[in-house]
């Protein structure tokens, strides 16, 4: 280009144009010995019509492809030997009718490139998971997906922008020159409706709103107790049930089964018409609570969702901002305001399985005043030597073991015969194709972005890398003084035991699913060693039971789990009896 004022010249010299025929030669010999440059072998165009927005989006764009058409490929996408398969990019400002090409350079799950797909035939369909801006108060712009009422899930948040799926045949030489168009938008999902037993509460969280720029609010449905409105002069006790978003109150029935409903299977009971059998166990519950003798209680399901997760896991968070504090000193009490709940630690109860146990314990462990005890089953990690199978304090990598010779992955989920359906590695790797920095809104995201502190870009630091698995040990060490709950109750014994005595029960299948026995073992060795005070409280495990085994030695998984509301009331009752302070109302909420 510097030659251009003096073009002619150049040209017409021999000399010049002889060296430039032997560059250009020597330029043809190089690259026919190197090879031409390989041609991409898929050429997938994605784009969304103006019919559905006409803005610009950012987000997490998703390309899917399945060989089983019994339902569309957004809705099967999972870890288990089932899954079918996915391939993510981060788009910003993508326009309507802009294309955006999905090739083999596109990281994908199981597969991870396009290059890996078999051929055959195959359902093609794409997904935008659109992400919003947020402003935090600590000085950080992130782009997160806000939930939009469905808990946080991106195949079927309200919003999002998919197209309807359609057949193609990938080849030995790819599939290349095809265009996906989304024309459709997840509708909105209407609100649910009081009913003579259960309401509906949504505040604004003040806390909240402040972390995250922009107005944020939390929910709850509360199940009253029988003779609430014939009995205005009585005050609940209440019991806070923590779990997975709940799109209503669950669990209650006031009607017997229908009698028109189809059976269906349950592949994870093995059970046939599980379906009625839930239905039965809700009016079962709707009867019992309308006993003589069933206490009266206020019972809430909390709605409490992030940009993370379809739940905050109940905490304080550097990423996450002040769920913890928003759940307990606003919602709370604001519920116990419109619903007559005594307002007063020693008369509310925590309790839930899973996701909800490692909530229902640590709200108790972070508030010990706040609440009268805890009812874990199943919980989460709850010792961080015991992170499922892997140790993040000693463990170099998360998803391998430690082997000069033998590269052995690490199971993440088993059946209580040990079978093996999935392992860390494959999980992380679909979190990574679904959003990364935290932002796929599955399981070990969430976890990272509870326990981990805030990053210099306002995400969450990684504990370890996404695509190999080698550990952080410094943000390890920062889990550890801040959610390892066995560490803080070792570390903080002193001032917590008195807090805590008769608090803490604990529940476990000793075949969980996820290895979450492991962690209860630890944390049972600590709490049985305690002394002024000791603990008194209990643990129990299940034997052979898969997760979620709540306590119940006398039922099956497929039934106990669904009395999560009236199988701790007489274990709640004998703690009010015991702790309740002098003076306190035990007689206001005992009519019949």
């Amino acid at each position: 280009m510097v030659y251009r004022s003096n073009e002619l010249s150049f040209y017409s010299n021999p000399t010049v144009m002889t060296r430039i025929s032997l560059l250009f030669s020597c330029i043809a010999l190089l690259v026919v010995s190197c090879g031409q440059p390989k041609n991409s072998k898929f050429d997938i165009a994605v784009s969304f019509d103006e019919s559905v927005s006409t803005k610009n989006k950012d987000g997490r764009l998703l390309l899917m492809l399945s060989n089983d058409d019994s339902k569309e490929p957004r809705f099967q996408i999972n870890d288990g030997l089932n899954t079918q398969l996915i391939f993510g990019m981060n788009v910003e400002a993508m326009a309507p009718g802009q294309p955006i090409t999905f090739d083999e350079s596109i990281f994908g799950y199981p597969y991870p490139s396009l290059d890996n797909v078999p051929p055959g035939e195959y359902h093609a369909q794409a997904l935008l998971h659109v992400y919003e801006t947020f402003d935090l108060s600590t000085g950080h712009t992130v782009k997160l997906p806000m939930d939009n009422g469905e808990g946080q899930h991106w195949n079927t948040s309200p919003g999002n922008l998919y197209s309807k799926p359609f057949k193609v045949t990938i080849g030995d030489n790819g599939l290349e020159n095809v265009s996906i168009v989304m024309d459709q938008e997840i509708p909105p999902i209407p609100e649910p409706e009081d009913t003579e037993w259960i309401k509906h509460i949504k505040i604004k969280s003040e806390k909240l709103s402040e972390f995250y720029g922009r107005d944020m609010y939390l929910g709850a449905h509360v199940l009253l107790p029988k003779g609430f409105d014939e009995h205005p002069e009585a005050k609940y006790p209440l019991m806070v049930f923590h779990g997975h978003f709940p799109s209503d109150f669950g669990g209650f029935r006031t009607t017997p089964p229908d009698p028109n409903l189809e059976p269906e299977y349950s592949a994870r009971f093995d059970l046939e018409g599980y379906n009625i059998i839930q239905q039965q166990e809700a009016y079962d519950f709707y009867q019992r609570w309308n006993e003589p003798d069933f206490p009266r209680f206020l019972i809430i399901e909390i709605q409490h969702p992030t940009p993370y997760y379809d739940d905050s896991y109940a905490v304080n968070s550097a990423s996450q901002g002040p769920y913890g504090d928003a759940i307990t000193y606003e919602l709370i009490p604001e519920i116990e305001k419109q619903f007559r709940g005594m307002g007063e630690g020693w008369s509310r109860f925590l309790y839930g399985g899973s996701t909800g146990g490692w909530e229902a314990l640590a709200v108790q462990v972070k508030y010990p005043e706040e609440y009268n005890g805890c009812f874990a089953a199943c919980p989460d990690p709850i010792d961080f030597r015991a992170y499922c199978l892997t140790n993040i304090y000693e463990d170099e990598n998360a998803y391998y073991y430690d082997s000069a010779h033998k590269k052995l992955e690490v199971p993440s989920h088993r059946n209580y015969l040990g079978d093996i359906q999935s392992t860390l590695r494959q999980g992380n790797h679909l979190e990574l194709v679904l959003g990364d920095k935290s932002r796929s809104g599955q399981q070990w995201d969430i976890w990272e972005a509870t326990y981990s502190p805030q990053g210099d870009d306002g995400y969450p630091v990684r504990i370890w890398d996404k695509m190999t698995g080698d550990i952080d040990h410094e943000v390890a060490e920062y889990w550890k003084e801040n959610y390892d709950l066995r560490h803080i109750l070792e570390r903080d014994w002193d001032k917590l035991g008195p807090q805590l005595k008769g608090k803490i029960h604990i529940y476990c299948g000793d075949m969980d699913n996820y290895y979450l026995n492991n962690a209860v073992y630890l944390m049972e060795d600590f709490l049985e060693s305690t002394t002024e005070p000791y603990y008194d409280g209990e643990i129990l495990y299940g034997d052979r039971a898969e997760h979620c085994w709540n306590g119940d030695p006398d039922q099956p998984n497929a039934i106990s789990r669904l009395r999560y509301n009236s199988m701790y009331v007489p274990k709640i009752m004998k703690r009010i009896a015991e702790s309740a302070p002098q003076g306190a109302d035990l007689t206001s909420w005992r009519y019949q």
